[in-house]
């Protein structure tokens, strides 16, 4: 058993109980700073991978929008990096610990430079739509994050609850329109992380994160969901998946799509439900 195994099967019951497990140091500094210099070049000189989130053009994040899906793009140096990353044995074993054999769904990069807005509170399921089962995201810190730059917020055990019905989120905060109604006293966990420390986390798990108030300090994240390979459908827009056994070239993989969802993050408005 290796000692990441180890680490794993004890935090499995923690997961259970949670909803959310984290794995620290899982990437090495050598690797985060690959990560970090190559997708922050991207973004400051090809527009190539940016997802258009329909936001003000003075909005900071229209400057630094985030990616969606730049493991289909190999042709770019962040692609070929997310692509690798995604089917990564290190990421792999833990998530197939928690889920069991899984496909890739979906990548992401997210910079949220200083002033930024964060993110309302949602469940990554109700976009993915993979059923019967569920989606798990992998989060991976490009950068140290805490409350102040933005960091991630938890409602740990919410797993446990069926994906609710959106409301309209407080724009003034969150870039997405939309949130999760979670009740006053539900304990918030805002996380901690490392550069290089990956959080794992339920697809019904709820989540998001409040504005960048730091002046200087950006939250970059590179993002992975997975799905049960057990599942027999999910939306549209995650299709092909990806299969981490396979060689590449031959390692796309399909199954039927779910009638719903979207790219995850938007507001469920805005895909028309």
């Amino acid at each position: 058993m290796t000692a990441l195994t180890a680490e794993i099967s004890e935090a499995t019951a923690h997961y259970d109980r949670d909803g959310v497990v984290l794995i620290r140091q899982l990437i090495s500094p050598a690797e985060i700073a690959e990560i970090r210099d190559t997708f922050t070049a991207q973004v400051e000189t090809d527009d190539s991978l940016n997802f258009d989130d329909h936001l003000d053009p003075d909005d900071i994040l229209s400057r630094y929008p985030r990616f969606v899906h730049p493991h289909r793009h190999p042709e770019t140096a962040a692609g070929r990096i997310a692509r690798r990353m995604m089917t990564d044995p290190r990421i792999i074993e833990v998530v197939t610990e928690l889920l069991g054999p899984v496909y890739g769904a979906q990548s992401m990069f997210y910079f949220k430079p200083p002033t930024a807005r964060g993110q309302a509170l949602h469940q990554d399921n109700l976009f993915l739509q993979a059923h019967p089962e569920t989606c798990l995201a992998a989060w991976i810190a490009v950068d140290d994050c805490d409350g102040e730059n933005g960091g991630l917020m938890v409602v740990p055990g919410s797993h446990r609850i069926q994906i609710l019905c959106p409301e309209d989120a407080d724009e003034s905060e969150s870039f997405s329109t939309a949130t999760v109604p979670v009740p006053d006293d539900v304990e918030r966990v805002q996380t901690v992380m490392k550069a290089g420390d990956v959080l794992f986390f339920h697809g019904s798990l709820v989540h998001g994160s409040k504005p960048n108030t730091s002046t200087d300090r950006f939250r970059r994240s590179l993002i992975f969901h997975y799905i049960p390979r057990a599942s027999v459908e999910v939306a549209q827009f995650y299709l092909p998946l990806v299969d981490p056994d396979a060689e590449p070239g031959s390692d796309e993989a399909w199954m039927q799509a779910a009638p719903e969802g979207g790219p995850c993050g938007l507001s469920w408005a805005a895909e028309g439900h």
